[in-house]
Formats: structure tokens, C-alpha cells, sequence
């Protein structure tokens, strides 16, 4: 996935295979005549094109289609996702964590995360964010939260937390949030009991 490109040999199997190609349909009396020769040279530049035509139309719909499965596996999982800058800022957020936090996801990039924990677990957040963001490496911390949803109602989440490098860019957190009222009532329905409210409801 990472090595790089020789275009200057692709270059040249291009011209080799765009000219064996024109051989099949030239004969090699026209290939000795000065203005064959540049028809030739025409031709076969014409053949490269459309072999970098189709292999750039090629590459776009690869493109679309990998776009296509990320928009599938991050807007409309299940659980939510979120990524949060240096700075504590939301910089991405799917559908499903914008849903827990009652907010168009509009609305939630460029806020700070911190506003969404609960205020009693704000300090124990801030010392979780600082720690991850502050250490290199990629293992993930698993966390219990309390957050906010905008209608001022708390509700619970499993939070795993991992740090992540992106190429040429500054580090950030990578959140993965799931509901714990969800797998609550999974549990209930599984046992037909009522669903343990937890604490405060939550």
C-alpha cells in the first residue's frame, strides 16, 4: 500500500505494450517511411493516452468505492465514533455518537468533547485526555463515562480511547462509544427481566 510508484517504468511499459499493440495493425514497410515513422510515433501517444485514460477512470471508481465503504462502516455503525484534537476539539463524529449526544453532527465539530462529560467527571477526563495524548504509541485505554445529552439528561458509556498519528499532522483521539443502556436492555431481553435503570437512572 505504501511503495511508491515508479511512473517513469510505467511509463515505459506503457510505450512498450502501446506499441506492440500498433504493430499488430502497421506494417513494417510504413514503419520505415520519415512520415510513417511520425504517424507512428503519433499513434502510439495516442495509445498511451488512452491506456492512462483508463487506468486513471480505473483508479477513480476503486476510489468511490472505498469512499462508498468507509461512509458505510463509520457514519451508520452501530456505536458511536469520534475523534478529537489536541486541542479537545471534536473533529469527526458519526451519526450514532451525534444521536447519543442529542446534536446534528453540524453542530458538534469544532465543540469541546469536555462539555459533553458529565461536571463531576470533567477532572477524571481531562487527566485520561492529557495522559493518551502526551504518551506515543497506539494502546487503546478503556474508560467508563458519564455524558450529556443536550436536553440536559446523563446517560453512561464504555469509552475506548486510542491515540492516533496521522501522516504530516498532529496527534489525535480516537474515540469508540457505546451506550451502556443499550446493552442493558439487550441483557433484559435476553433474561425477559426489566432493565436495571443503574445509578441515577443512568
Amino acid at each position: 500500500m505504501n511503495d511508491k510508484i515508479d511512473w517513469i517504468e510505467k511509463r515505459r511499459a506503457l510505450r512498450t505494450d502501446s506499441e506492440k499493440l500498433l504493430a499488430t495493425v502497421i506494417s513494417p514497410e510504413m514503419q520505415t517511411k520519415p512520415t510513417e515513422i511520425l504517424l507512428h510515433e503519433l499513434a502510439v501517444h495516442k495509445i498511451e493516452l488512452e491506456m492512462q485514460i483508463e487506468e486513471l477512470r480505473s483508479a477513480h471508481i476503486a476510489m468511490e468505492e472505498a469512499r462508498d465503504r468507509y461512509v458505510d462502516f463509520f457514519d451508520f455503525a452501530p456505536i458511536g465514533y469520534a475523534s478529537i484534537g489536541r486541542e479537545g476539539l471534536i473533529s469527526e463524529i458519526n451519526l450514532a455518537a451525534a444521536t447519543m449526544l442529542g446534536a446534528d453532527r453540524g453542530e458538534l465539530v469544532g465543540r469541546r468533547f469536555s462539555l459533553f462529560v458529565s461536571p463531576d467527571g470533567r477532572d477524571r477526563w481531562h487527566r485520561l485526555f492529557m495522559a493518551i495524548m502526551n504518551q506515543a504509541g497506539s494502546e487503546s485505554r478503556a474508560v467508563v463515562l458519564d455524558l450529556m445529552h443536550t436536553q440536559a439528561s446523563s446517560f453512561r458509556v464504555f469509552a475506548d480511547c486510542r491515540r492516533r498519528e496521522p501522516k504530516d499532522a498532529p496527534p489525535e483521539l480516537r474515540l469508540t462509544l457505546i451506550d451502556i443502556r443499550r446493552i442493558r436492555e439487550a441483557e433484559a431481553e435476553m433474561t425477559d427481566t426489566p432493565a436495571d435503570p443503574g445509578p441515577s437512572g443512568k
